[in-house]
């Protein structure tokens, strides 16, 4: 068995690619049921986000695997093959397992560090439970992925510090403010950045919002959207003494906020802070306000220099990130090896302890007088007999299976015990010996 992933992302296709290709959460369950009936799959999951769509599988081989997950994507979405290929990438085996590590820790997202990622596979391997369509090997490589994530979190710093001007902004406003908890927003015009950076701050504890636009009718419908209230554009000077922070975008070629008007509105407020961000180029707030007791103002540049400065940060911490990857990847294809010697040690003990049944019963219907607890005794010494002649052999094909070279082992011992039948590694093993229903995932 072996892990595939085959997918595209922001970095191999543009949106309106990774639009044709993707999964609607309704259709997920739907799509890997159809997936699972493909030659070869055994396992699967699919993660569909606004950035990537990719496909997780457990295959009886790669090469095929990998020719029957891009059927599926090319019938169920009825693309050509040749469409496909120029986007797609492929990762097999160690490659898979390396990549799903960094996807879960965002080490491969648009926005290193982002915390979505995570809960968005979280998501995706919750459908596949629920659709029955994973067992044993892809459990144990998304459970893996999930605590190599945490382990990312935890002992480096790659989620710290803003790395959009949006964020920035709210990153600023904390410093300032300490917590937005209760705090009110004005958003003076209508531009995208100011917009996203004001839904963040509401996300992060705002209170109300007031939207201020010379086309009142748009500041009405930003104002709705946003559950707060529109202001006419000739009347924001007065309301801006209700505002903690500001958000400055209009589009208009010269200031609007000037030094005598903040002076008012901060004798208004009594001087409490206030937090002004000028996203407008050219800038719409006169720098001299700047000057004013408690006014922060910070423009554009400002905030791409926070930015700049943390996305240096995240690349460093990126770096550690990348040697706590490997490190797990080796765990698990440790892991994933000791499932080769599995169905071995299986045939080498149904095989040692049928002939071992066979002698006793033989030996015992020439001992004619014996009592019931002699007849016990005699099983339970051949059973001793058994467990240690097989406790040197055992050992060592466990830890030939940990080792990438230990496949000759395994082969070797099937020779020297005879042992014809083919090998093959189940989805789902129980190996004797560990007690009744312990399964190999379960004593890992």
């Amino acid at each position: 068995m072996s892990i595939v992933v085959v997918g595209l992302s922001h970095k191999t296709a543009p949106v309106e690619v990774r639009e044709k290709l993707s999964f609607p959460e309704a259709t997920v369950a739907d799509a890997l049921k159809k997936l699972m009936t493909y030659e070869g799959i055994r396992e699967c999951l699919i993660l569909s986000t606004c950035n990537r769509v990719e496909i997780y599988t457990v295959v009886e081989e790669s090469v095929k695997g990998t020719e029957s997950i891009k059927q599926f994507i090319s019938e169920y979405h009825n693309l050509s093959r040749e469409a496909l290929e120029k986007s797609l990438y492929i990762y097999p085996e160690s490659q898979g397992v390396r990549h799903t590590f960094r996807v879960a820790s965002s080490l491969d997202s648009l926005v290193v560090g982002e915390p979505q990622i995570l809960g968005q596979l979280k998501d995706a391997f919750d459908f596949a439970l629920k659709a029955k369509t994973t067992s044993t090997v892809m459990n144990k490589l998304l459970k893996k992925a999930i605590q190599v994530a945490k382990r990312v979190r935890t002992e480096t710093r790659l989620a710290e510090g803003a790395v959009n001007i949006s964020f920035a902004a709210v990153e600023l406003a904390r410093k300032i403010f300490g917590t937005l908890d209760e705090k009110t927003v004005m958003l003076l015009g209508a531009g995208e950045m100011a917009e996203l950076a004001a839904r963040h701050l509401l996300n992060n504890g705002v209170k109300t919002i007031m939207v201020a636009n010379r086309t009142f009718e748009r500041a009405v419908e930003l104002a709705n959207e946003f559950k707060g209230s529109a202001v006419r554009f000739e009347d924001f000077p007065a309301e801006l003494v209700m505002a903690d922070i500001l958000i400055c975008s209009t589009g208009a070629p010269n200031y609007v906020v000037k030094p005598e008007m903040v002076h008012k509105v901060m004798k208004e407020r009594r001087h409490k802070p206030i937090f002004m961000i000028d996203i407008s180029v050219p800038r719409n707030i006169d720098p001299a306000t700047d000057k004013e007791d408690n006014v922060y103002l910070y423009n554009v540049d400002d905030l791409q220099g926070v930015v700049e400065t943390n996305v240096q940060g995240r690349q460093q911490e990126a770096e550690k990130a990348e040697d706590i990857v490997r490190q797990e990847v080796e765990t698990y294809l440790q892991w994933e090896r000791s499932l080769d010697a599995v169905p071995t040690i299986v045939d080498l003990r149904e095989k040692i302890e049928d002939m071992r049944k066979r002698e006793l019963d033989k030996t015992l219907c020439q001992m004619n007088g014996i009592s019931e607890d002699q007849r016990r005794a005699m099983d339970i010494m051949s059973q001793a007999i058994v467990n240690k002649i097989l406790h040197a052999p055992l050992v060592v094909l466990k830890q030939a299976a940990a080792n990438p070279e230990g496949g000759d082992v395994i082969s070797i011992a099937r020779k020297i015990f005879n042992l014809d039948r083919e090998l093959k590694k189940p989805s789902h093993v129980h190996e004797k010996g560990f007690g009744s229903g312990t399964t190999v995932e379960e004593k890992k």
